[in-house]
């Protein structure tokens, strides 16, 4: 509990006081996020603050993750080192997203290969319970590859993804919290609180901007933990086991997670590149229904800790029904938003634009006078 309380203070205090100073650094080379037709932002807003909270998070963690012999931490740092880079990078000069995708495929290499993190069994998902090593492996790089651009492609709105990713990573932590799985807690705190700490500068309007390379690193940090969550909890044998443990992960990170699969299958069957821009994301929607960016954020974290919530105490369904249940009424609630979305847009289109009277200007020797169409002299 210790190492926790205290990976959570030192993770706040350090982004806290980096970001002013990030800030100060952007304007001065003006590392700016330009505003254009897809962006919400009307000007030029800084975007270094993911190595604000990378700082906090990573001095938090070398400090207050405890030694352990045989630990994967080793192998975490590494991948967490890389995908800040790939982020930074992405940041400063640009990336092309074959190569975000090797960097992420390489970050993803030094924890599920050497930290021997791995999605071994569906735990009774569609009768499915433990898959073939090359499945599983497949499938487990899939995972992670999604996880990690699910935070990048949320990322829209002053602070969404930094909510979101602060509500899932303190759930996760507060659960290896509970179980006694101190490393993974103090990881998923550590996140916690350089995420509440950013977001002091991001909740709109925001005065500086996570970039790919606070997203990717919140994507992976999550990535992370909800794959050893799966292992842990599924295990009956665990101090707190979850029945339906696929299911309540996936609960746990429906709003990026739902949100990215959909967009993805949307882009690929209208045969285009999953990694093509368009505004088709949930934010997207709730922006168009006119909610702003606080509005739309809480919203956002109010639907995510929902369906938490929900998953928890439905677990008992099953893993294939509750799954069903949560990708299920995802897609009916996401289907009104883009109907609601859709007649917003049209009715806004059938409002006729007010007819400005032209106006001329005569000089009269003692006033201005202005004459209207009407032929009706009105003092200037």
């Amino acid at each position: 509990m210790e190492n926790v309380l205290i990976a959570t203070v030192l993770s706040f205090v350090v982004t806290y006081f980096s970001i002013p100073i990030l800030i100060k650094v952007a304007e001065l080379k003006h590392l700016y996020d330009e505003p254009d037709e897809r962006k919400t932002h009307k000007q030029r807003i800084p975007t270094l603050g993911g190595i604000g909270f990378f700082s906090g998070f990573i001095i938090a963690s070398a400090i207050c993750v405890p030694a352990v012999a045989n630990s994967p931490f080793q192998y975490m740092m590494a991948a967490f080192f890389i995908i800040f880079m790939v982020g930074m990078k992405d940041d400063l000069v640009g990336l092309s997203p074959l190569k975000k995708l090797i960097g992420q495929l390489a970050a993803s290499f030094a924890i599920i290969y050497l930290g021997n993190l791995q999605i071994t069994s569906m735990y009774g998902v569609l009768g499915i319970h433990t898959l073939p090593p090359n499945v599983s492996l497949i499938f487990t790089y899939f995972t992670f590859i999604v996880v990690i651009n699910a935070f990048n492609l949320i990322d829209g709105v002053d602070g969404h993804a930094g909510s979101i990713g602060l509500l899932v990573s303190a759930v996760l932590g507060a659960y290896f919290l509970h179980v006694g799985e101190v490393t993974y807690a103090v990881i998923g705190f550590a996140m916690a609180g350089g995420l509440a700490s950013f977001l002091i500068y991001n909740i709109s309007p925001a005065r500086i901007f996570m970039g790919d390379t606070g997203s990717l690193l919140i994507g992976l940090v999550n990535a992370v933990l909800v794959l050893k969550f799966i292992e842990v909890a599924g295990n009956p044998a665990a101090k707190m086991p979850i029945a339906s443990t696929p299911a309540v992960a996936f609960a746990i990170l429906i709003v990026p997670l739902f949100d990215t699969l959909r967009v993805f299958a949307v882009r690929m069957l209208q045969g285009r590149s999953p990694f093509s821009a368009d505004r088709n994301h949930i934010h997207h929607y709730l922006l168009d229904l006119r909610l702003n960016h606080r509005q739309t954020t809480l919203v956002s974290v109010a639907i995510n800790a929902s369906y938490i919530l929900g998953a928890f105490i439905l677990q008992g369904l099953g893993a294939t029904l509750l799954l069903m249940v949560v990708i299920g009424s995802a897609t009916f609630f996401t289907g009104l938003l883009y109907v609601s979305r859709k007649k917003k847009i049209a009715a806004a289109q059938l409002v006729p634009e007010p007819v400005v009277q032209p106006i001329t200007t005569v000089k009269d020797t003692n006033k201005i006078l202005r004459v209207t169409t009407n032929g009706v002299l009105q003092d200037k």
